[in-house]
């Protein structure tokens, strides 16, 4: 059936504008997309995180065996494997490169962004799911940690996804098969949250769960959630893996659940400690630029079943974490999401006028940055690298005076009742310039980096030269090599590995000395002081890189 209007038959060129008009958002989202994938690969791995994960993707690929993590060859099961599976399939099928291994979070936050943007329009109506997507897209902490590799993005996107599959199942619109499956898409995130950073990926939801029913009194949800099919689903997607790995490593279980769970969280065994207000600044600067609306996110009534959950959600993630003996920035991210549905709730009741007024928070925040700029000449002089530090400084003055500019085109359409639109400006322009500012790092990135480092030692790629880490270890040379190297006299993270394999590293200088002196061609790895040490062991090496802090030596 033809469902034309009259109006449009009177007037094609009117509806052709339409269509015009209609157009702009698709194009613009998929530019936006293009643009944060892209960027994914711009700037090179850095030690620590980045080059570990990268590395354990790459063993698994390389070794051919998904169960089993090993870092620069040796056991290791601090995480479950969901991301390394996500970063080993991108590199099998794109190569190996550091767009492959970021893809898995990249992709990660453009889901979380997705799930935020259906799930607001399923929820509230089409205007708040566009905000939704506006917020989410444009949060600087989702933004920074979907640029990233680590596990953060991956755990947020799996929790969101069994947020999000919760609310929509409970809404009152939800019937029949809709409400069934999406109760069943929530067990399957939570599956991916275990499988992406292990019992976390539980302890959350449901303490949520708990903590909201005795807050609103009302345990009927709990009859709402499948439990009989979702149990099974969620045991047949993690309990494979778990099997297999303790199958073939005995001592898998203590270690993982006992010594990464209980005691980290615990205890300062990583030495991660932080004060208790620890979160804050990260929240605060990770949730621009919609930091001065953050007061209107805490005005929820109890009877309002979603908003009460979200926020619980988002409150229990803060108080877990900063109560915690091991903290990362990144820990809290999971918080976002919820902070954004419930952003989009009041931006979509609110006025343009009291939007306008939030503008501020960012402004003064961007101004913050242009000043640093202004004072670039007087910050280069004292930096040890000024050529580096000018590179960062410009990079921050560009993206502070976009992000000003286009707050001011923002605060103008607010004037002229376009709310919708000035949100897409604002949101636009911070993710723009939080990507100028992650590219204008990359030169500090690349100093704790092994990207450069590699190509100035070619025969370090000959699989056939071993190359040994002395006394240190840069997480992304084994990386940057494509092959583990061989430690010496370093631990740190790897405890547990060698402890069942010391036939794979070498515990002291002195027996690396026969070893070097033995092999027909070899490099080394070294920070500055262990240059001294093997020298006074009577090796006379040859330096083919070095900088303020890095050395490396080879032979012939």
């Amino acid at each position: 059936m033809n469902h034309t209007s009259p109006a449009s038959l009177l007037n094609p060129s009117a509806s052709r504008q339409r269509g015009r008009l209609a157009l702009w958002p698709l194009l613009t989202g998929l530019a936006f997309v293009a643009l944060w994938l892209f960027t994914l690969g711009s700037r090179a791995l850095i030690s620590p995180d980045e080059g570990r994960y990268a590395m354990l993707s790459l063993a698994m690929l390389q070794s051919g065996d998904w169960i089993t993590p090993r870092l620069n060859g040796l056991l290791y099961f601090e995480k479950p494997p969901l991301q390394y599976w996500g970063g080993a399939l991108s590199m099998a099928l794109l190569g190996v490169s550091d767009f492959s291994a970021r893809l898995w979070p990249g992709l990660a936050g453009l889901l979380t962004v997705g799930l935020l943007g259906h799930t607001a329009h399923r929820l509230w109506g089409p205007r708040t799911g566009v905000l939704a997507l506006l917020c989410g897209a444009g949060t600087a902490w989702i933004l920074i940690n979907s640029h990233f590799l680590s596990l953060d993005a991956g755990l947020c996107a799996a929790l969101t996804l069994a947020l999000c599959g919760f609310l929509l199942a409970q809404h009152d619109q939800a019937q029949g098969q809709a409400r069934s499956g999406w109760m069943l898409a929530a067990w399957v995130g939570l599956a991916a949250a275990v499988l992406s950073k292990g019992l976390v990926g539980l302890l959350i939801p449901g303490a949520v769960l708990v903590l909201h029913s005795l807050w609103r009194l009302d345990f009927a949800i709990w009859r709402a959630m499948r439990w009989v099919v979702g149990l099974a689903l969620f045991a047949v997607l993690t309990v494979p893996w778990f099997w297999a790995v303790s199958a073939r490593n005995p001592d898998f279980a203590w270690f993982f659940f006992v010594h990464e769970h209980l005691q980290r969280y615990l205890s300062p065994v990583h030495n991660r400690e932080g004060p208790l207000w620890y979160f804050i600044p990260f929240l605060l600067l990770g949730f621009m630029p919609w930091t001065g609306a953050l007061p209107w996110l805490m005005r929820v009534r109890r009877s309002d079943f979603a908003e009460g959950f979200l926020l619980v959600w988002a409150l229990f993630v803060m108080l877990f974490f900063s109560a915690s003996s091991s903290k990362l920035p990144s820990y809290i991210l999971p918080m976002f999401p919820a902070l954004v549905l419930l952003l989009a709730r009041r931006l979509e009741q609110a006025s343009c006028r009291a939007l306008s007024w939030h503008l501020l928070v960012p402004v003064l925040a961007w101004s913050g940055g242009l000043a640093v700029w202004l004072l670039a000449e007087q910050l280069v002089a004292k930096d040890s690298s000024p050529a580096i530090a000018r590179a960062m400084l410009n990079g921050v003055g560009l993206a502070s005076a976009l992000f000003l500019l286009a707050s001011a085109v923002a605060w103008w359409l607010l004037r002229r009742q376009r709310k919708e639109v000035a949100v897409a400006v604002l949101a636009l322009a911070n993710s723009v310039c939080v990507l100028i500012g992650l590219q204008a790092h990359n030169g500090y990135g690349l100093q704790k980096s092994s990207a450069e480092l590699v190509q100035a030692i070619p025969q370090a790629l000959d699989p056939a030269v071993p190359v040994f880490s002395l006394r240190s270890y840069d997480q992304t040379l084994p990386f940057y090599l494509r092959r583990p190297v061989t430690l010496v006299e370093f631990v740190g993270e790897f405890e547990f590995g060698q402890a069942r394999e010391p036939e794979r590293w070498v515990p002291t200088l002195e027996a690396f000395v026969p070893r070097w002196q033995a092999a027909p061609q070899a490099v080394a790895y070294m920070e500055r002081p262990t240059l001294a040490a093997i020298q006074a062991l009577g090796l006379t090496p040859r330096i083919v890189f070095q900088d303020e802090r890095r050395v490396v030596i080879a032979k012939p």
